[in-house]
């Protein structure tokens, strides 16, 4: 672990959508992560919890795993409330955004996560629950906003009623991601100025910064940091995860990577600067558009990873922005390679667990080389 830096992995690398599977998982790994990485102190879990999962957890069950964290040296301060529904071994592709911001279901699954959350975070840390970025662009119209608004603001309200009644402070951190409305970091922006939140509930939302979906819109760190700090935009917590990036126009040398279970969104760099944007892997393949001259691929691979045998990675992007976040020691980092069942062999870094005590290990090296550069 890194001195005063926050540093896990998000458990939705595991597959399980019930509680009872969701926790069998966390007992498997967890703790052969933690006497790896960190023996000596309590260690975060990024926890993803179904729709099901947080419906299935009992009050008794709720105090059990409290229990659990508090005697193995655990803590929870984040939830990755992002992906409703069966994240793992079928196809899910557009689904995952479902149900989004317009319905009401959305709205009572983030409320059942922020009373989870709000049990069992430690006292004295700022909580964080991620969520759908409004959802898919195609499948937003322009008389949804509206709705959209009306579930946040009560999203909101909930948490703003619990921070006065408890003194927890949660955030809901909506997690930019290609092909949705917020997609990029202006739409952040643009997104907090339409909702035009009074100042008590606009305190309670934030971003969860995922690093793979930024750095596939050829975004630069400092600028997307110094963007949502001259916005007063927080940061609930980041996602270290990286992309596939190919500097060839033949994005067809990508073609094992496609795969029936997640959007693969594509996106690619003109000579002039200009962006071609694919929903999935396989459109861009289909296209095979003239004049590209870079590629990147929402593909999660490890974040060690600079190279597979056709192409290299964003990791790059990583080792710039690392050292920023390093800066803003409260900010939680959480390694998201939920990807790793379906990556070829040759790139998964042997177990499960082998691959989060590696990429756990860069992270914390990369940050605190950063931190002797600056002390």
């Amino acid at each position: 672990m890194t001195a005063g830096v926050p540093l896990t992995y998000c458990t939705n690398i595991h597959p399980g959508e019930t509680w009872s599977e969701i926790f069998a998982a966390i007992r498997l790994h967890a703790p052969a992560v933690k006497a790896r990485v960190s023996p000596d102190r309590p260690f975060p879990i990024g926890l993803r919890l179904s729709g099901r999962a947080a419906r299935e957890i009992s009050a008794a069950d709720g105090l059990e795993f409290r229990r659990w964290c508090r005697e193995g040296g655990f803590y929870v301060a984040t939830i990755n409330g992002f992906p409703y529904g069966a994240f793992h071994n079928q196809p899910i592709k557009q689904e995952v955004y479902l149900p989004d911001w317009r319905f009401a279901e959305r709205l009572d699954y983030t409320k059942r996560l922020i009373d989870l959350l709000a049990l069992w975070l430690p006292e004295g840390i700022t909580g964080s629950i991620s969520t759908v970025p409004v959802g898919f662009r195609s499948a937003i119209g322009p008389g949804d906003f509206p709705w959209v608004r009306k579930r946040l603001v009560a999203a909101l309200e909930y948490l703003d009623r619990l921070a006065r009644r408890t003194g927890k402070e949660i955030l809901l951190a909506i997690e930019p991601e290609p092909g949705c409305v917020v997609e990029t970091t202006g739409d952040v922006v643009e997104l907090f100025d339409r909702l035009a939140l009074p100042a008590e509930l606009r305190s309670h939302l934030a971003v969860c910064y995922d690093c793979c979906h930024q750095a596939l819109q050829f975004e630069e760190p400092a600028a997307s940091l110094q963007l949502l700090a001259d916005h007063d935009i927080a940061i609930g917590h980041v996602q270290v995860s990286s992309a596939l990036r190919l500097t060839d126009p033949r994005i067809g040398l990508l073609g094992r990577f496609r795969e029936p279970c997640y959007l693969h969104q594509t996106v690619g760099r003109m000579a002039d600067g200009s962006l071609l944007r694919y929903d999935d892997l396989d459109g861009a393949i289909g296209a095979a558009p003239a004049g590209i001259e870079e590629w990147r691929v929402h593909y999660h691979v490890p974040v060690f990873l600079t190279e597979t045998r056709e192409c290299t990675t964003t990791r790059f992007f990583l080792e710039e922005i690392l050292p920023l976040l390093a800066a803003k020691k409260e900010i939680k980092l959480e390694v998201e390679t939920y990807t790793w069942s379906i990556l070829p062999p040759e790139l998964q870094g042997g177990t499960v667990t082998d691959c989060l005590i590696r990429e756990i290990e860069w992270v914390a090296e990369t940050v605190e080389k950063s931190m002797e550069k600056t002390s």
